[in-house]
Formats: C-alpha cells, structure tokens, sequence
C-alpha cells in the first residue's frame, strides 16, 4: 500500500510511523496509550492505496474522539496546525531565496531595497530574509505600547494607518522590533578620553594620528550597528586637525609641500600623508559592513563657515586644555573637499554624505570667502549639500534635516553639546495619498469659507496620531536604555533627550498637482505650501514637552524618496483609482 506525500512523492505506507504520531500526541500531554488500544485505533483507519497524509491525519482525530480521547485530539491539531506554519514559513523563506537567486540586481531582490547596497550576496540575503518579520514584530511592540500609555485609544489604527499607506514608518524591518534609534549625530569627545572602552570596544582613548584615524573607522562600525540610519561626525574634521597639530605643528597648514621623510627613495609631504590618512578612512567607511547586512555605513560629514565655527565652538577645549582655531580648520576642510572631489573621479565613493553650513544675513553670506569656495567647489563638479541659515541656532548634520542646536554648552565629559542631534523616529505622512482622502471625504475641496481650514481639521487628527505613534517608539527606546541597551548613549556620545521625533512629508508636489495647481513661483502653490507646513509646524509647537520625563521635541523633514515616491504612488493608483479626475474636476469648478 503506497502514501501520497505533500510535496507529491509517493511512498510505501509505514504503519509505525503512523503510531509513532499518535504516541506523540499522548506524550505532548503527559499522557500514555496502550499497546492494544494504539492497535485498535490503528486498525479502524481506513487506510487505501495512494491515500495522502491529510487524509490519514483526518481520520486519526476523527478516531481519537471516538475512543474519548479529546483532549488528546486537540493537540493532535494544534500539533498539525503547527507543523504547517513551519512547512510554510519555510517554504516562503526557501521562494525568497530562490527568487533572490534569480534577481538581476540587489534592488529587485530585496525586501526594503537600500542604496547602499550594491551586490547580492549571502550577507545581504541573510539580513533582508528576515525583515518581514522584523516588520511584524515592530508593528506589535508599537501596538502593545500604545494600549499601555493611551488605552482610549485604538492601537490597532497604527496597523490600519501602514497599511493604508498614509504613513511610512522609516527602517521599520532594520531591527527585530522598535528598539534601535533611526539616525544621529554623535559627539567625538567621549572617543577622544576614552575610545571604545564604553561601547564594548578594547581601545583605549587614540593618542595620535594614527590611531585617531584607525580607531574612528572602529567607532563608525561600532556606533552604526546600533541605529537603523545615518551616522554623523559633524567633528571629524575639527579632531583631524587637532591631531594633525600634535603631528606637525600648529602651522602645518602653511607648510603642506613641507618633506616630512628625508632620505626615502619616494618622498612624502604633510600633504600627501593627509590625503593617505583619508584614503585610510574614506574607503574603509564605505566598505561593506556585516554588522549591516554587507551594507556600508551610512556617515555624514559636516563642514562650518566661520561664523558657523565661531558660534558652535568658542567654548570649546580639548582634553589637553588646547582650542581649536579657524585658520586650520578652514584649510583642512577645503583640502578635503577638493582632494574627495577628486578621488570620487577614480571610484564610486557614496560616504561621507557632506553638508556645508553657512550663515547668510542681511542680504549677503557672513563668511564670503568660504561662501566663494562653495561656489567653486559646485563649479568644479562637487556634489553636497548647502545648508544656509541667518543664525547659529541651528544645524543640518543629515542630508536634509535641519536640527535645532538647543544648546552650545560645552563641558569636559561630552565635548560640545550642540553637536549632539538627529532623529530617533522618523514617520512620514503620505501626502498624496492625504489630500486625496481629504478630497473623497469632502467629495470635493470644500467651497464654504476657507478650505485650509477643511485641511487643516483632517490632517490634525492624523498628526495627533503620528505623535501617539511616536511616543510609544520613544517609550520603547528609553526601555532599552534603561536596561543598559544603548551603549552609545550611556556612554555620552549623544542624549536620547536631545534628539528628535521626526515627520516627514512625501508627496507634496504630486498632493498639489492633483489639486490641479502648477507646481512653480505662483500664489496658488505657495499658499498651498504655506498651508501645509504651517500646520505641521503649529502641531509640533505646541506639542513639546515632557512625557514620563522624557523631553519630546517634534521637527519637520522633506523626503527625498524617489524609489519610495514611485511605491507609494503605485500603490495609491491602485487604492484610488477612479477617485482623482472627480477631485480635480471640483477643485477646478470651485
């Protein structure tokens, strides 16, 4: 008498292991089954030729209540239930992998596909195959948070609101739940008195050049393990110097042609041993990393006018009691930018991602020499970011997020603290998909008094959701913090308190676009603009403060998502499809 398996295959029928199922029944409940009643049961089976396994499993929990043995029965069901939630989880798992096999690149075979990775390979596939469930373990950590701290509220509307599509959790699959921060911008002086002592390192505090510049690409690797997001070393260039002082002398910068290896068959300067010691560090910073899944570190680097450096580091001292000066700092900075320009001409090079801060006042830049190197650097190909403000209040160490410095204190534990930023949550709104909701609920762009208005009622009861969302991520952060999780924090390279709760907006030129308005220098589009970020930025005034003691400061980002842009507005074709020409029509009769 032959079996048929799942898969297909036939085989003869074993009548022991058929007992030895029931046996396992009995004994997951601590419970035994005679010889002769195992018989008896056996042979009420109607077994047949090529019958398949769900069906010799039917009949034995059919049998088992029949001898009165329901309780057995029923874990003899869950037993069943079981195993097929493990053939299918591994039958799901063994298609990915397959199909990850079969990819034609790694942006088509992953499940959050990220820029920073470039090849397939086992690394990639081992972290990406288990981000569904990281996703799934996410949602219901955040869930459970939310019944805790709001139990008036639905928590399962954080769930509804995903899968909608009218937010976007960032890095939602990059740890086994909501238990690592998103991005930061850390402080390097905890590096420089003690190394890596405190984030489970052995090195002790860098003592010179050299072991500044390999122990940092230590610290990169060790620090970004630990968040979903980017890095950023706002100082890198500030300690460099420092340390290049200690190397060669206060004025090294005015001697960079200076020989520094007499007698060698190939000679070096200051200047070709700085642009080694770079070499040293930019590359290995964008190599693959395996604590990220074979991804590289994602480091931003920053760069001050002198207006900026004079407001962010008057105070500041290193451990030696020594100040920083601008002259230095300066030509170090436009070393580097022009020497990585250059080396971005011979290979791909992604990090640092580079952000150059300058102060503009009343009608003009403070600094105009560094604001004329800006300039040329851009003329020369140069590919960064220009972040532009009319005060020191504030600093942009990611590539688009401007953080407000609450604070320029200096102290000798934790270098500058105004340094100490970036977002611990990041949700963004969808706002495509917003307006186009807001529209279908009104069956139009309301024609009574001022439509903003409208807006603004509908978008404030999802940002007061966003905030509950982000509060209970907060609230599970500072449980790993308090169970000693968060080693980069303990240890003073940044404070949970100092970071931010981050909305992003998506979509707010294809929100206006389907309003029928010209995205362009007119009324109608600023006023449009105007009216969203306005409330954005009430709501997030007004809800500073304290929750459970823990400082809750909201800000505001644009996403550049042109991958993410493209899913969201596949997906909200789909869910909307028919609902956008009756919009636009009213819009346009209003």
């Amino acid at each position: 008498m032959q079996i048929v398996k799942r898969n297909g295959n036939i085989e003869e029928l074993n009548i022991e292991k058929i007992k030895s199922a029931i046996g396992k029944a009995f004994n997951s409940l601590k419970q035994e089954i005679s010889i002769e009643e195992l018989e008896s049961l056996v042979n009420e089976l109607n077994l047949y030729n090529n019958i398949t396994v769900e069906e010799i499993q039917d009949q034995i929990e059919e049998m088992l209540n029949i001898f009165g043995h329901t309780d057995v029965s029923k874990a003899f069901i869950v037993y069943r239930k079981e195993h097929e939630r493990i053939r299918n989880f591994v039958k799901q798992k063994q298609e990915f992998i397959q199909n990850y096999k079969v990819a034609s690149n790694a942006a088509n075979a992953t499940i959050d596909d990220n820029s920073n990775v470039a090849n397939k390979n086992i690394g990639t596939l081992n972290s990406e195959i288990h981000k569904p469930e990281n996703i799934q373990i996410s949602r219901v950590m955040i869930v459970n948070k939310l019944k805790e701290l709001f139990p008036e509220f639905d928590s399962k509307q954080y769930i509804k609101d995903l899968e909608s599509h009218i937010i976007y959790k960032h890095d939602e699959s990059s740890f086994a739940g909501p238990i690592a921060p998103y991005c930061c911008s850390i402080s390097l002086y905890p590096f420089l008195t003690d190394g890596l002592k405190h984030i489970g390192g052995l090195s002790a505090s860098p003592q010179n050049i050299d072991s500044f510049c390999g122990m940092y690409i230590n610290l990169i690797f060790a620090v970004s393990a630990q968040f979903a997001g980017a890095v950023a070393t706002s100082e890198f260039l500030l300690y460099f110097t420092y340390f290049a002082k200690k190397e060669w002398g206060d004025d090294f910068w005015q001697y960079p042609d200076k020989v520094i290896n007499c007698g060698c068959r190939r000679e070096k300067t200051i200047r070709k041993q700085i642009h080694q010691y770079w070499q040293q560090v930019i590359y290995s910073i964008n190599q693959p990393a395996a604590a990220r899944g074979l991804q590289s570190a994602f480091i931003n680097f920053s760069y001050f006018d002198k207006a900026f450096f004079n407001g962010m580091f008057e105070n500041f001292y290193f451990p030696d009691g020594t100040k920083p000066d601008w002259e230095s700092l300066e030509w170090v900075q436009q070393e580097f930018m022009q020497w990585f320009n250059n080396e971005r001409l011979r290979t791909i090079l992604t990090f640092p991602v580079e952000s150059f801060a300058l102060v503009y006042k009343d009608g003009k830049f403070v600094d105009e020499k560094s604001a004329k190197f800006v300039a040329e650097e851009y003329a020369r190909g140069h590919s960064f970011f220009t972040y532009i403000s009319d005060t020191v209040d504030s600093l942009s160490s990611c590539c688009r997020l401007k953080n407000k410095v609450q604070t320029k204190e200096f102290n000798f534990t934790n270098g500058n603290m105004g340094i100490m930023t970036g977002s611990k949550s990041v949700i963004t709104l969808n706002l495509n998909r917003i307006i186009q909701d807001w529209c279908k609920e009104n069956e139009g762009i309301p024609i009574v008094g001022n439509h903003f208005d409208s807006l603004k009622l509908y978008l404030d009861s999802i940002l007061g959701r966003v905030y509950k969302y982000h509060i209970a991520y907060n609230e599970l952060l500072w449980d790993m913090y308090d169970a000693s999780l968060l080693p980069v924090y303990k240890s003073g390279f940044i404070d949970l308190n100092k970071q931010y709760l981050t909305i992003g907006i998506n979509g707010l030129n294809q929100a206006a676009e389907f309003l029928g308005i010209t995205c362009s220098d007119n009324n109608e589009y600023r006023d449009f603009c105007q009216a969203v970020f306005s409330i954005i930025k009430n709501f997030n005034e007004s809800h500073k403060g304290k929750f459970n003691g823990h400082q809750i400061t909201l800000n505001t980002e644009c996403v550049p998502k042109s991958s993410g842009d493209v899913k969201l507005l596949l997906i909200d074709s789909k869910l909307l499809i028919g609902q956008r020409g009756a919009s636009r029509n009213y819009f346009r009769a209003a």
